[in-house]
This record gives C-alpha cells, structure tokens and sequence, in this order.
C-alpha cells in the first residue's frame, strides 16, 4: 500500500492510501489545505486537531450547498424530461388548408385573345412593310 505525504495547513501528514488513489489523495489533501490556510490566515495558529476539525467543517458545509444545488438540477431535469415527453405524446397538428389564389379562367381566355389579336396586328404591319 503506497504512502503519501500530504502538506495541510503547513504541517506534513504521511497517509497511506490504495495503489492508483495517490492522485485522489493529492486533490482531497489540495481542498483540505485551501481551507486550513484560510483558517490560519484569519484565526493564526490553531491546535492541529482545531484546524483540521475546522477545515473539514467548511468543506462539508461547500459540500452539502453542493448537494442541495445538484439536488435542485436533478429536480429541474426531472422536470424536464417529463415536459420533453408530454411534448413527444402530442399528437401533431392538423394540415392547414392553404388556398393559393389562382387567376380565373376568363382572365386567362381574355389575355390569351389579346396576345392573338397583337399577332394578328404584328403580321398585318409586316406583310404592309414587305408589299411597300
């Protein structure tokens, strides 16, 4: 079992801990030590056992605000899921008819007599402007 030494509050601990864990090790004693160095900073030298009882109440008081934030996110996301698949459960919307207005016939019929009446027009001045 590898043993480590951890630095908290300015004073060394060697801890023993399961082989692959020293890193883990490290990062817990990294939070540990920020909070006795705060301690120190504001209180001065405290009894070893005072400074790790007070430092290890600070972090459990961060980690239950924690908790009680990821509880609020679990809760949020619960209630999430369950709009997403009331939303899924909806039957989709009825067609909209959409009417596209559509020119009537006898506008169609009346500029198509026009254009034939222009051509009619055209030819005649052509065949005047070849006889002439």
């Amino acid at each position: 079992m590898p043993e480590v030494t951890i630095t908290i509050g300015g004073r060394s601990f060697d801890v023993a801990c399961q082989p692959g864990e020293e890193h883990f090790l490290h990062a817990a004693a990294g939070m540990l030590d920020a909070e006795a160095r705060v301690l120190s900073d504001q209180i001065g030298r405290l009894p070893e056992s005072r400074m790790l009882l007070m430092a290890g109440l600070m972090l459990a008081d961060k980690t239950a605000g924690l908790e009680d934030k990821v509880r609020e996110l679990e809760d949020r996301v619960t209630e999430l899921g369950a709009e997403a698949e009331g939303l899924r459960n909806v039957p989709a919307p009825e067609p909209e008819r959409i009417e596209v207005p559509v020119v009537p016939g006898a506008v169609v019929d009346t500029l198509a007599e026009l254009a034939a009446r222009a051509e009619a027009a055209a030819d005649q001045v052509e065949a005047k402007a070849r006889s002439d």
